[in-house]
């Protein structure tokens, strides 16, 4: 059953799957909260049922239904199949005239048991009529509109065709309560099937990549490619070669009530023709197709009556039968009726197993609705599913829950789900709307960067620009001719590192100490942490036996500093002063010449190039290029973005330690946007479409949403039983639904901050482009940073939309490895072999 539900899901193998594990489009179960008036109508038979179902909301408990039956004329079912569709739409104006419905949008759901391959929630293809009715011209069609073109004929504006389902799928949603959702539904009456909530990756013929779908299995034919034939009986054969459909579905025949009293009468006629029954008695009667029903034997297999229920059935066939005889047709009835449990056991073990294998699960919990005439009408049966369910399935503890209605109710939460889903769509739209940037969008924040790095460059002008371009005097990158020893500081936290890092023909080898910044320096005076950095960077020498060598020194800031003298210690030659920006532009130039960009995307975020100095108005000389530290972080601070801040970036802003500033980089950087999400998802509990509308007071705490849960949320394949355990640790119980809203919300913000870098980052090298007079600029942007690293998905989409912005520059990102050590030491080379005569 595995092997078959797998070979029904893959795209390669769905073509010879004999259980076609159809898509139904049913992506959520009920939470309790639909409310409002729905119709259904439901196709039986021999007729044809309405009902209007009202929701209260209160957890869909008691709905309020009225309903009317209307027989269906004999010639219909194999008519055509215009007249098959008139019939249900005029049953439809008729229930309506009846109960006085009110002229208002009633959406409809339309129970239609046949297989159908469906595209949607409310678009489905016959794929073949069963059950007696054979209507022409419907195979291949679309049946809801078939049933929508019918209704509208009969002037029933009001009414819309919102869904189609099966039975199955209806006992999944009866079972749903608020709170106990059920993932399972298993049908086994005249026919058998089933079907669960499987992860919608999974489900390829239905091309949803996330969340959740309702796999309709069609189980019925599990075993039509031949893999029951080691299960099936010389009894079974002779049931399949007397049905109407020889040699399909198999799993059916051996599972459902239409052809259970069959089997049982060919074992009786095979042991009477043995003479191990009925010694004396003519039983010519066995022969007769139907003669002993289902029910009969479900009434014979039970423990009271079982016996005189026995007598009575078979003296009613005109049989004799002795005590020995009623006892061992009881026996046989139930052997039948137990193989029939076990079959369905192994069969809904199967889906557990399959479920909680794709949720990458060691134990699950899970509800199954049942539906089935042999559950109620036999006291066995639910014991057998249930008991050798958990023997094949250890790793799953399913709850068996009868379905109450499975059609009608059914057909009716499978709308109001549809509507609820639909309404909270609009509302999260709306809500995240000015989170998404168009293509035009994006290209005024490109020309607005380009706008201040030119204002940022320019004399008179540097004081207006919010960009503030600065002049870092390194004034070309590694050509590979460098060579030496130099020394590296990078300061830039609670600890600090020096480096000695030996620059030769074969590559580059370094040394490092990390080293501990006392509370007591940190918070002490500008002298005391700078002697603290000497004795260390003394320490260091001593340990690398570097007392008597005079290195040149790049020192890498992370944070603004006032150098203090830092050359007057110890013979020490401070060379350049870098931040990590230019150090990580270095470090990559090394590995690949054309890298003339630094990009940084972690906690903040920066940017540096080379320009040309003809360019730089704040320094004098026009020679030769530059690398110009952008100070990016804080474009827009004088209101130019002002139009692309959503009301959550306001708020995340306010609350910062340097309201107003560094506009740009609470866009994009890891420190703001796990604070944006939080934010939003706080929106999106109010509009009451996370979390059922339940206050979170833990979401109301600031920074509880850390940036590393986006990066963890959005990774491709991640089950959703794990997006819900991070939401749990959290105090957040999310639902399936609510998990996926939240990597949506993630999958929002993580992408804007990567297309406005990309923006940024088009206009710094759609400048160099021009700047060099090339018609195509190939450029290497060296990257470092937690965000861009650690981010599934981050680095794809900077480099998608910077191919779009700047379509004539091929950009190659480049990660850094150790831009803030081994780039400032290379600052230091560069510097060193400039000044060579």
């Amino acid at each position: 059953m595995l092997q078959a539900m797998r070979k029904g899901l893959s795209r390669q193998t769905h073509a010879q799957a004999n259980m076609r594990m159809l898509p139904t489009y049913i992506c959520s179960l009920p939470d309790g909260t639909e409310k409002g008036d729905l119709l259904v109508v439901e196709l039986c038979q021999s007729h044809v049922r309405t009902l209007r179902v009202t929701l209260s909301g209160n957890g869909n408990q008691s709905p309020e239904v009225v309903y009317k039956i209307f027989d269906m004329p004999g010639d219909i079912k194999q008519g055509k199949g215009e007249v098959l569709f008139d019939f249900i739409a005029q049953c439809v104006c008729q229930f309506l005239a009846g109960i006085s419905s009110p002229q208002q949008r009633l959406p409809l759901g339309f129970v239609f048991p046949f297989s159908c391959r469906q595209t949607g929630l409310d678009k489905a293809e016959l794929i073949s009529w069963s059950k007696g009715f054979s209507c022409s011209d419907v195979e291949g069609k679309d049946v809801v509109q078939l049933l929508q073109s019918a209704i509208n004929k009969q002037e029933l504006c009001h009414v819309d065709v919102v869904a189609l389902m099966n039975d199955t799928v209806g006992t999944m949603m009866t079972c749903s309560t608020e709170g106990e959702p059920c993932e399972v539904a298993l049908v086994v009456g005249t026919s058998t099937n089933s079907c669960f909530m499987a992860e919608a990756q999974q489900v390829e013929m239905a091309e949803k990549a996330s969340g959740q779908m309702c796999v309709n299995t069609e189980w019925g034919y599990f075993g039509d490619d031949g893999s029951l034939s080691d299960v099936l009986t010389p009894y079974d054969q002779r049931v399949d070669q007397e049905s109407a459909n020889p040699g399909e579905k198999r799993f059916e025949k051996l599972v459902a009530s239409l052809y259970l009293g069959e089997i049982v009468r060919h074992v009786l006629t095979a042991l009477a023709a043995e003479k191990a029954l009925f010694i004396g008695s003519s039983v010519a009667v066995l022969r007769t197709k139907d003669v002993l029903k289902t029910q009969q034997v479900l009434e014979i297999s039970n423990n009271e009556e079982g016996m005189a229920k026995a007598r009575s059935a078979l003296e009613a066939l005109g049989l004799q039968p002795s005590e020995q005889d009623c006892c061992r047709v009881q026996q046989i009835c139930r052997a039948v009726v137990s193989r029939a449990a076990v079959l369905c056991a192994a069969g809904l073990a199967a889906i557990l197993s399959h479920m909680c294998q794709s949720r990458e699960l060691e134990q699950m919990v899970v509800n199954v609705g049942v539906d089935s005439k042999l559950y109620r009408g036999h006291s066995r049966f639910g014991e057998i599913l249930q008991s050798v369910t958990g023997l094949l399935a250890p790793e799953c503890k399913a709850t068996l829950l009868p379905s109450v209605d499975r059609t009608g109710r059914g057909a009716a939460m499978v709308t109001a789900v549809a509507l609820r889903l639909a309404a909270q769509r609009r509302e999260v739209e709306q809500l995240l709307a000015p989170l998404w940037l168009s293509r035009a969008d994006l290209e005024r924040v490109q020309a607005l960067m380009r706008r201040e790095m030119e204002l940022g460059l320019g004399r008179e002008s540097n004081a207006d620009s919010s960009v503030r371009m600065l002049p870092t005097y390194v004034r070309g990158t590694p050509d590979g001719t460098e060579r030496g020893e130099f020394l590296a500081l990078d300061l830039g936290g609670t600890n600090f590192r020096v480096l000695v890092v030996r620059v030769a023909q074969d590559g580059i080898r370094m040394a490092s100490e990390i080293y501990v910044i006392p509370t007591t320096v940190m918070q002490g005076t500008g002298e005391a942490l700078f002697d603290h950095i000497i004795e260390c960077i003394v320490d260091f020498q001593l340990k690398q036996n570097l007392m008597d060598q005079i290195l040149p020194l790049g020192f890498t800031f992370s944070f603004p500093c006032q150098q203090l003298g830092l050359d007057k210690h110890l013979g020490l030659k401070v060379v350049a002063v870098v931040n990590d920006t230019v150090g990580t532009m270095m470090s990559c130039a090394y590995e690949d010449p054309k890298c003339e960009i630094g990009l940084i995307v972690g906690t903040g975020t920066n940017a540096c190039y080379m320009e040309e100095m003809e360019n730089v108005g704040t320094v004098e000389g026009e020679q030769g290029r530059m690398c110009i530290n952008m100070e990016w972080g804080a474009f827009g601070d004088n209101g130019c973005l002002d139009d692309f801040f959503t009301n959550f970036d306001q708020l995340v802003d306010e609350k910062t330690i340097n309201a107003g500033k560094q506009r740009f980089e609470k866009l994009i950087s890891g420190m703001y946007l796990g604070e944006i999400v939080r934010h939003v998802l706080l929106a999106l509990v109010e509009k009451q479409v996370l979390f059922r509308g339940k206050p979170c007071p833990k979401l109301q705490t600031r920074d509880i949403f850390q940036t590393k849960f986006l990066s963890t949320i959005e990774m491709d394949g991640l089950a959703l039983q794990k997006v819900r355990a991070i939401l749990q640790d959290l105090e957040l119980q999310a639902s399936f639904e609510d998990s996926i809203l939240v990597r949506e919300v993630c999958r929002t913000v993580s992408l804007r901050a990567a297309q406005l870098c990309a923006a940024g980052l088009a206009a710094v090298v759609e400048k160099m482009r021009e700047n060099r007079g090339l018609a195509q600029l190939a450029v290497t942007v060296g990257v470092d940073g937690t965000l861009y690293k650690m981010h599934p998905h981050f680095s794809q989409n900077l480099q998608k939309m910077l191919q779009d912005l700047a379509p004539n520059c091929t950009v190659t990102l480049l990660q850094s490895e150790d831009g803030s050590g081994k780039g400032a030491a290379l600052v230091a080379a560069v510097a060193c072999r400039e000044a060579e005569p």
